[in-house]
């Protein structure tokens, strides 16, 4: 953020942490604000003010973020404890709806409340709701240590809590996000600088409580422990899990392509399970077709979270668009392939080396218009895939596949094939 009427960033002298500035009289009147900002303001304003009359307590960690962001930032809560002094019984996670029927075995140990961050930052009663129960946790400490975050989402929420201590991180700020941004910063007590764009986010999260313990905390790569039984379809032979969806049309592979791959190994003899929610199924018609050959399964819409994390868990490949199950996968220790787009490159995807796992292997066409923050004027509609996407050859992804099988044992082992 730069320097402008209303508001400044600066360093402080003390410990160089980014200081953001703005007067009350400008907080009064903020010029650039949308709309709904305005409509939710006065509700925003009560909530915060609400009397609460039990003593504060305990530290409220908001994370108003999908799947994927959520499991990249797991590995870093444990150092939360040690960072703000409190118990981990004493850490409550304000999480999202998307991912709350695994929220209780992943945060095992803390406190767990989740949301419809979509409906919070839209409907202006569930949004009073939300911010009168955040406010009536009395939070001691309130967190937000995300990077590409929605100041009237995750902002907001902290901003609500109205906790006697505030730290977040700084986040990415265009114009069209300044002033909101302004807003809520010039009111936090602590803001943190992670990193310059397009630092990836395991490392981000690794520099804040790294910064609040006044050394340096090693990053460790995604893990999730994921206890479960086999399930029946993992008990007959080896299997590939193919997710081919994704929530943005663009980062989507190619259909005919991931038909390609599955139908070398269909050819090795391994199954292959299609999976995604019912809204991924964007090539129904080749999918449904494709499902009639021994060995295809459409399991797309007919998994719940819990059973797609136990049927990646005991694959012997997961190949994905960059997308939640993505990291999921990752995280649970399977061998997983992800394709990869240039977007916001090694922001979040592919994973640096000191924090990669080995079972996971990313593939990508670099091109000269990486990090466009998916605003793509390479294609002619919002629901065409991105160039960069597109152009990852098949060869490519299965030459990556038959390197993630090399340390199984047999039939696991592609390296046999000829592609």
């Amino acid at each position: 953020m730069s320097t402008t009427t209303t508001s400044t960033v600066k360093k402080s002298s003390t410990d160089e942490r980014p200081v953001v500035q703005a007067s009350r009289f400008w907080r009064l009147f903020p010029a650039g604000m949308r709309r709904r900002w305005w409509m939710f303001r006065a509700l925003d304003l009560i909530a915060r003010h609400f009397p609460v009359f039990r003593a504060r307590r305990g530290l409220l960690v908001v994370r108003m973020d999908g799947i994927g962001d959520m499991v990249l930032f797991r590995q870093s809560l444990d150092h939360y404890a040690e960072a703000f002094g409190v118990s981990p019984k004493d850490i409550t996670i304000l999480g999202c709806e998307s991912w709350r029927r695994i929220a209780d075995q992943i945060f095992d140990g803390y406190q767990i409340v989740t949301i419809d961050e979509h409906g919070y930052a839209r409907r202006l009663l569930y949004r009073f709701h939300i911010n009168l129960m955040v406010r009536r946790l009395s939070p001691d400490i309130t967190v937000c240590d995300s990077y590409l975050r929605r100041a009237m989402m995750a902002d907001s929420l902290v901003w609500a809590s109205n906790a006697r201590r505030t730290v977040v991180s700084m986040p990415y700020v265009n114009e069209p996000t300044r002033s909101e941004f302004t807003f809520y910063l010039s009111q936090f007590d602590e803001i943190i600088d992670t990193g310059p764009y397009p630092t990836h986010e395991i490392h981000r999260h690794y520099n804040f409580v790294s910064t609040l313990l006044d050394k340096r905390v090693t990053p460790r790569p995604p893990v999730i422990e994921w206890p479960t039984e086999r399930p029946d379809y993992a008990k007959s032979g080896p299997y590939a899990i193919i997710n081919p969806g994704s929530n943005e049309p663009g980062r989507r592979w190619p259909f005919e392509s991931y038909i390609a791959v599955a139908e070398k190994l269909l050819d090795l003899g391994w199954r292959v399970a299609f999976v995604g929610t019912r809204g991924e199924r964007w090539d129904a018609a080749l999918l449904d077709q494709f499902a009639r050959r021994p060995g295809v399964s459409d399991m797309t819409g007919q998994t719940t979270l819990h059973e797609l994390m136990s049927l990646m868990l005991y694959a012997n490949l997961v190949i994905s668009n960059d997308t939640g199950p993505a990291h999921l996968s990752i995280a649970l220790g399977a061998p997983t392939l992800v394709i990869v787009g240039g977007g916001h490159f090694t922001s979040f995807v592919p994973y640096p080396e000191d924090v990669c796992p080995k079972n996971a292997k990313f593939v990508y066409e670099v091109m000269d218009c990486y990090h466009c923050f998916w605003r793509c004027h390479k294609r002619e509609s919002k629901h065409d895939v991105f160039p960069c996407v597109s152009a990852i050859a098949i060869d490519d992804v299965w030459e990556k596949c038959v390197s993630l099988s090399a340390n199984q044992p047999p039939p696991q082992d592609l390296t046999n094939v000829v592609s």
